[in-house]
């Protein structure tokens, strides 16, 4: 074993272990969309007099912490989003509308005394004008009330707590204790109220949350006037119940926000949903890497075992790497790690098909210096492919919100890790086993010591396909055309992120006809909500906004159809982080475009670069264009479908790239077109195999990984059809024609020596 060997395999095995370690002794942590629970996303509003800034909206995380701890919820989290937002997760919950409530009460407590009727007169007969420094509000039984300014507030308050009066038969009522000031403050109050007759509202004190009355009790008539009600405490009664007097208690205790918050997101989903989730992606997984790990085994034999087992290897290390980094993992994040499957393949792929050529083309060659030069040479077409992959996760990490940015870390994790398994871990395992005796005397075991059937027949057949680049181009055209047509015909089904609004999935024990729902829910005054099947036996109501009465209506109406119907998942966003998260899906796409373009520009000169983005531009506007046509939603799963297909296609036209770079170096003085049609023969089997081991995951993630995952599996499918092609018959031809309009003056860019 060499030395560089030994230092490869040192460093793998020290990777494995610690990823070991870390996947027995640190739990990942689940997204609400896979264990169940609510999220509700607020967002703090300026008042005239405060500023709803970063720093008051850290303050009202402090005071929402407390109130969701009161609330007794298991591991929750409450994180600040940007200035002005506020990311609630309470696993668990399936009732967000008491979680809301509770959240959304700016709960400022005051006290005032009462100075008379609003409707009181003078001696004029008169109604007396309010003055200033003074509110008018409706007390308990809904008489008006003239009440001068807080005399106190809820900072005064040292705490509140629920009880319940079972000699007195008062039932229940919130005790309050002042602190500090605020003892002398309650008796000077309740000794200005003592000084009034008896049964006059003067003698009274109105205790005041948000702006409405709560309790205005009469001072007790032993309380003497000017001396008020000693001790710092009193009882805030009314015809409470237990919930309604625990919540007004959590509410004084966890103190007032300093600026109203407003919900603009609230997303539940029901713990069988996740469940089902998790078992569904779950088995997608498995059978799809059993799929292609024996793909990758019928076709590279010994060095596909090994591969296989670097696979595992990458799927330990991605699940450590989950682990440590403390992510999330949601139910996208989870496609995103049965999707990177199919990225590692790729690099194992790549490395193979060159070691096959090297040694189909040198003198006297083993299967180890095959393989070290399989290596080196596929290294420039790794990095860079895979690079550009992580651009499109790194878009999605910063751009992106929810469940779609976990999708990005998952991916970009898994990128990482599947350069770790197939550069490392592969290579250790498979240049060891190249320098065994019994491995060199039969080198057909390998996997690389012949060809493969795909060269074979290319180079039997050597097919000019770039003899023509032009008529590629226009059946290109006019594929993309025909696709696009639907975004004008049909136009773009925007899901519910995009527009704001509400969509609640329900799951009967029956099947129920989306027709009849749609009567049902016209009949019951909502003639313009989407109804669409989910699977056997679901059914998603997509509508514009809905208050928490209207949503009862309508989940009423579901269930009159028949059958036992549970609400599964419920979805609201408000229309401001609608055109928001629309807003930024166009910028994300349009920084995506911009960011491979100046990458592969600086790779492999502008005109490549230009060739590429107009590929992958091609691959988008068709995969939006056949959604267009099958009434799919465009929601922010497709959105992170239509991410990784850009990074699937510029992966694709990088490789083509990478050795056209390579090749016309050594033949500078061949035309462009032959050089990129010996480019594409040499990158073909690269690409079939590659394709074949991402179509066996995400088949298997269609066909298995749930109603939630379905559209955004055929959405990866498309692209990665469409993406195959245009790297070859999109993009190369692009390249030939921009070069023949510039001249030949502009060749690629040597690649760096690394």
């Amino acid at each position: 074993m060499t030395r560089s060997l030994r230092v490869r395999a040192l460093f793998a095995l020290s990777v494995i272990a610690l990823s070991l370690y870390i996947a027995v002794t640190v739990p990942v942590r689940l997204g609400l969309d896979l264990r169940g629970g609510t999220q509700i996303v607020l967002e703090t509003r300026s008042t005239p007099t405060v500023t709803a800034d970063a720093e008051a909206t850290d303050r009202a995380v402090e005071v929402l912490r407390g109130r969701i701890d009161a609330l007794g919820v298991a591991e929750p989290t409450i994180v600040r989003s940007g200035g002005n937002r506020i990311i609630v997760e309470l696993p668990g919950v399936q009732d967000p509308k008491k979680a809301a409530d509770v959240l959304g009460r700016t709960a400022q407590l005051t006290f005032h005394q009462v100075l008379g009727a609003a409707d009181s007169a003078d001696d004029t007969g008169r109604p007396e004008p309010k003055r200033p420094g003074e509110r008018v509000l409706a007390d308990e039984s809904g008489q008006r009330l003239r009440l001068q300014d807080a005399a106190l507030t809820g900072k005064d308050v040292k705490g509140a707590d629920a009880q319940f009066d079972q000699q007195g038969g008062a039932g229940w009522h919130v005790a309050l204790d002042f602190k500090g000031a605020g003892r002398d403050g309650w008796a000077r109050l309740t000794g200005e109220a003592a000084c009034h007759p008896a049964g006059d509202p003067t003698r009274r004190v109105a205790i005041v949350l948000d702006d409405t009355v709560i309790s205005s009790p009469q001072v007790d008539p032993s309380v003497a006037c000017r001396s008020g009600i000693s001790g710092g405490s009193t009882q805030i009664t009314g015809s409470f119940g237990d919930t309604e007097a625990r919540e007004l208690a959590l509410l004084i205790n966890g103190g007032a926000l300093p600026v109203p918050v407003e919900t603009v997101e609230q997303r539940t989903v029901g713990p069988t949903l996740g469940a089902q989730a998790i078992e569904a992606s779950t088995w997608a997984a498995a059978i799809g890497t059993i799929l292609t790990s024996l793909f990758i085994i019928g076709v590279y034999r010994f060095m596909g075992v090994l591969a296989t087992v670097a696979l595992a290897c990458y799927g330990l290390i991605s699940y450590a790497a989950l682990a440590a980094l403390g992510a999330t993992l949601t139910l996208p994040g989870l496609a995103g790690f049965v999707l990177a499957i199919g990225m590692a393949v790729d690099a194992n792929v790549l490395v193979f098909e060159r070691a096959r050529e090297e040694y189909a083309t040198r003198h006297r060659p083993t299967p180890r210096s095959a393989l070290a030069a399989g290596f080196r040479n596929a290294f420039s077409a790794i990095a860079d492919s895979n690079i550009t992959t992580l651009i499109a996760a790194a878009l999605l990490f910063f751009l992106a919100s929810g469940p779609v940015r976990g999708f990005g870390v998952t991916l970009g994790i898994g990128v990482l890790a599947s350069m770790v398994s197939a550069l490392v871990i592969t290579r250790v395992l498979a240049e060891y086993a190249a320098a065994r005796p019994g491995v060199r005397r039969r080198p057909r075991i390998t996997g690389i010591a012949h060809t493969g059937a795909v060269r074979d027949h290319l180079m039997r057949r050597a097919p000019d396909l770039m003899r023509y680049p032009r008529r590629w181009l226009a059946a290109s055209a006019a594929v993309l055309v025909l696709a696009a047509s639907g975004i004008a015909v049909r136009g773009l089904d925007f899901g519910v992120e995009f527009t704001g609004g509400r969509l609640i999935e329900y799951s009967t024990t029956t099947p129920v006809d989306p027709e009849r729902a749609r009567t049902a829910l016209t009949d019951a005054g909502f003639p313009r909500a989407v109804v669409q099947s989910s699977g056997d036996r679901g059914l998603t109501v997509r509508t514009d906004r809905l208050t928490d009465a209207e949503e009862a209506t309508v989940t009423d109406a579901v269930r009159g159809l028949g059958g036992t119907t549970e609400k599964v998942r419920d979805e609201r966003i408000g229309p401001s982080l609608g055109k928001e998260l629309r807003q930024g899906a166009l910028i994300a796409l349009a920084v995506a475009l911009g960011a491979q373009l100046l990458y592969l520009a600086a790779r492999f000169r502008w005109m490549f670069g230009t060739a590429a983005v107009v590929a992958l531009t091609h691959d988008v506007l068709i995969l939006t264009g056949i959604f267009a046509w099958l009434g799919k939603p465009v929601d922010g799963l497709f959105l992170a479908a239509v991410l990784t297909v850009i990074g699937y296609s510029v992966n694709d036209s990088v490789v083509v790239f990478d050795r056209i770079r390579e090749l016309w170096r050594r033949e500078h003085k061949t035309p462009l077109a032959r050089v990129t049609n010996q480019a594409v023969l040499q990158t073909l089997p690269r690409t079939v195999n590659t394709g074949m081991g991402a179509a066996f995951i995400l088949t298997a993630l269609a066909l298995l990984g749930g109603d939630s995952l379905t559209d955004f599996a055929l959405a990866l499918l498309i692209g990665l059809a469409v993406g195959t092609y245009s790297s070859v018959f999109t993009a190369a031809p692009v390249a030939i024609e921009l070069h023949r309009h510039h001249g030949p003056a502009h060749r690629p860019r040597r690649a760096s020596k690394t």
